[in-house]
């Protein structure tokens, strides 16, 4: 078995011990019991079954930043640790945002607020998914010399992600077309903010704190890399909502119908003749699955398919020149690794 391979298997296993750790306590409580057995179903039901990329790419980046003599089995539970926290923050966000874009499926199964008996009380559970990181942090990492960091990180990474949401919602309101907001700039920033940070920079960041790299000019470094990396990701995420198999990406696509700020209409905007123009703005943000198709149809003839494919060749290229510009310290293999990944994913 390959390390990569292990270190998935020694992942995926260690969250029937953050399941045990988070609400084994708890369950037999006179007072909070039923509580604490509601947090176990959340935690089921919602943090299992994703690809993992945040959390792997932690034990990824930790293995090419600390030597073998300190990849000792407490220090390798830690990374374990720390990335089953990202994959409760991406929990937490991905809970909340499906009730803010009254999204059907998740991961190939309906959305927790969408469950029988659940609804709006999923705006709680959302809270106490994000909870549940700091109460792992504290358990596992507290008597390590970047607990600090690691706590500041979690919470300034939030910070930026809840920005980026804002952004997204202010900018394309539900029932309110207005495609003058659909900038490339605006779209740059809500993308940065809401994906960018959280999937890319925070896993590698945390490794490179737990190595013990803490500059100011290093995370700047990696910053530059993993913010580009993240933004094309989001432009993958929006191409396959449009056009990908939900057989494959485990969800239906909205964006049209949710009236989002996304790589295609921003890039279709740039393509149409007034006339098209004006019949995306009958057509765009609309639950009518006729006027839906009329978009996907229009963005067939001005050409998305193909310039989608040129953005990724592009991305790809610009990525490797910052790897190349930035990765002076720190192991190419990396963000390489991160790139080799994503590029030309269907999920």
């Amino acid at each position: 078995m390959s390390r990569a391979a292990a270190d998935r298997a020694a992942f995926v296993g260690f969250f029937r011990q953050v399941l045990r750790d988070l609400t084994a306590d708890g369950l037999q409580h006179p007072e909070v019991g039923d509580a604490v057995a509601r947090l176990k179903e959340i935690l089921e039901y919602n943090t299992s079954g994703g690809k993992y990329n945040r959390g792997l790419t932690v034990l990824a980046a930790f293995r090419e930043l600390v030597g073998p003599e300190q990849q000792d089995p407490e220090s390798f539970q830690c990374a374990l640790t720390v990335g089953w926290c990202i994959e409760l923050l991406q929990a937490f966000f991905l809970v909340a945002d499906d009730i803010m874009d009254f999204s059907l499926t998740r991961r190939g199964q309906p959305c927790w607020y969408k469950k029988e008996g659940i609804g709006l009380d999923a705006v709680n559970d959302s809270f106490l998914l994000e909870s549940c990181i700091y109460r792992l942090l504290k358990k596992y990492c507290r008597g390590q010399p970047y607990y600090v960091h690691l706590l500041e990180l979690f919470l300034e990474t939030s910070y930026q992600t809840e920005l980026g949401q804002a952004l997204d919602l202010i900018t394309a309101p539900p029932g309110h077309v207005d495609l003058s907001r659909f900038t490339v700039q605006r779209y740059k920033a809500i993308v940065k903010y809401k994906t960018a940070f959280y999937s890319f920079y925070l896993p590698v960041a945390a490794a490179m704190y737990m190595a013990g790299i803490d500059s100011k000019e290093e995370h700047a470094n990696a910053k530059a890399i993993l913010l580009e990396m993240g933004e094309f990701f989001q432009i993958q995420d929006d191409f396959l909502d449009c056009f990908g198999d939900p057989n494959l990406t485990g969800k239906i696509g909205t964006d049209i119908q949710d009236n989002k700020c996304s790589w295609l209409v921003v890039e279709c905007l740039h393509r149409v003749s007034p006339e098209q123009r004006q019949l995306l703005e009958e057509n765009y943000g609309q639950k009518s699955l006729e006027k839906v198709a009329k978009v996907k149809e229009l963005y067939e003839t001005v050409g998305m398919r193909e310039a989608y494919q040129e953005c990724e060749e592009s991305s790809y290229r610009r990525l490797e020149e910052l790897v190349e510009k930035h990765a002076n310290h720190l192991p190419k293999a990396i963000f390489l690794g991160l790139a080799q990944k994503i590029y030309k994913r269907q999920k």
